[in-house]
């Protein structure tokens, strides 16, 4: 795994391993259920992945559609590509909601509904709650119903 994955928490937060991309419980919640997708190789650029990873991409986006609707009963859904300080290519999955979420004893407010998200007003969690609620995302994963 390279270094952004790694920083995300890997392998306490993988939510799901593709043969491109792995999904991650994102350390810090602007809202419930905030996840980081990410390509398992060391490209730093969007455009330098191959074929078959952005082939795959559309297989990983549905089933996080999928999960996260589930999970959180989203409105909208943000995907952001920030890689200010994390070099590899990967996304910052945010749900979008109006008010609050709750799951396993965490109630997370979207901060910023309905204009960006709050980034610096997450949620930091703990080795406990990133483990609670990697496993209730794993349990909603399409992939593991």
């Amino acid at each position: 795994m390279n270094a952004t994955i790694i920083r995300f928490g890997y392998p306490a937060t993988l939510i799901a391993d593709y043969e491109h991309w792995v999904v991650l419980l994102r350390p810090s919640q602007p809202t419930l259920g905030s996840l980081i997708l990410a390509a398992k190789g060391e490209a730093e650029a969007f455009s330098d992945l191959a074929p078959s990873a952005f082939a795959e991409l559309g297989l990983v986006i549905r089933d996080i559609e999928t999960a996260l609707a589930l999970a959180v009963a989203y409105e909208k859904i943000n995907y952001l590509m920030l890689m200010m300080v994390d070099p590899n290519v990967h996304f910052h999955v945010i749900p979008r909601y109006d008010g609050d979420r709750e799951a396993e004893g965490l109630s997370v407010r979207d901060a910023g509904w309905p204009k960006a998200p709050a980034l610096v007003e997450a949620a930091e969690l703990n080795e406990h709650q990133i483990a609670a609620l990697t496993g209730w995302i794993r349990k909603l994963w399409p992939s593991s119903r």
